[in-house]
């Protein structure tokens, strides 16, 4: 007797914790809760209201561990199905760790609230699910960005090194300039400095540019945008499946209650005609 109770009350809490007006309360609270950690970096803040900042950061924490703790009631062991539940299990489990004596250092840890506003709103969530899909596209990118790094570092370690030791001195230096010039971040200068002493030294700095910055990158954008396109192509298809399965239910119970509604009319007729003979 009380079971189905206790099913419809979690049910029930599940339901509410999960609508939409929960949902943009508790973005809100981390909202407010980024911007007091925020605020306790500024000295003089936190010498003229330090307490309130610290006593709005425990209310806040506890708000969010009722909300965990609500989630885990409606859920059970169904929690932990999910990976976003455990994530944002996991960040309130740090913040509960006291930040006092070797801990201390998990004190800089309560700014992760802030990742929760990942798993609350869908976009994000798409964002890095399509990030975490690209990882083996990313991974043979960056395999591929390495080999053409240290070609050109062993390249230009070789040349420009006795020379220029100040950058390309060593193999672990010439990668960091390498790096440098990526970046497109004071790269005209080398050039500029190397072509004084070796003046066809700009074949080298456009090519690598060429390779490592625009093409690089760009292949970078194509796998993320091809994983972006093919996880919203799979959720249209499925969206579009289950309208379909829906709809045909629909179709079959309709049909059925036709078919009923005949087989009665006909009772009926063969009821009638009965009488009248």
């Amino acid at each position: 007797m009380f079971e189905p109770i206790k099913r419809s009350r979690r049910s029930q809490i599940g339901i509410w914790i999960e609508s939409l007006r929960v949902r943009l309360f508790i973005i809100t609270l981390i909202l407010i809760n980024a911007a007091t950690l925020g605020m306790e970096t500024v000295p003089t803040l936190v010498q003229n209201y330090g307490s309130i900042l610290h006593r709005l950061d425990q209310i806040l924490l506890g708000i969010f561990v009722v909300e965990m703790a609500l989630k885990l009631y409606a859920l059970g062991w169904r929690f932990f199905k999910s990976g976003w539940n455990i994530f944002d299990f996991f960040i309130i489990a740090i913040a509960l760790i006291p930040s006092n004596g070797v801990f201390s250092v998990l004190r800089i840890m309560r700014i992760l609230r802030v990742l929760r506003l990942i798993s609350l709103v869908s976009q994000l969530r798409f964002v890095v699910e399509a990030l975490l899909r690209a990882v083996p596209g990313i991974s043979s990118i960056f395999v591929l960005l390495l080999i053409v790094y240290y070609t050109f570092a062993v390249i230009a370690t070789t040349l420009f090194g006795p020379d220029f030791p100040q950058w390309f001195g060593t193999l672990a230096q010439t990668m960091y300039t390498l790096f440098q010039v990526m970046t497109l971040e004071g790269w005209a200068e080398i050039a500029n400095t190397i072509m004084s002493k070796f003046p066809y030294a700009w074949l080298f700095f456009i090519l690598f540019i060429l390779i490592a910055t625009f093409t690089m990158l760009n292949l970078f954008i194509a796998v993320m945008v091809n994983t972006m396109q093919t996880i919203q192509e799979r959720r249209q298809k499925q969206m579009r499946s289950a309208i379909e399965n829906a709809t045909h239910s629909e179709s079959e119970k309709l049909q059925y209650e036709i078919r009923l509604l005949r087989a009665e009319m006909g009772e009926l007729k063969t009821l009638l005609k009965n009488n009248k003979d």
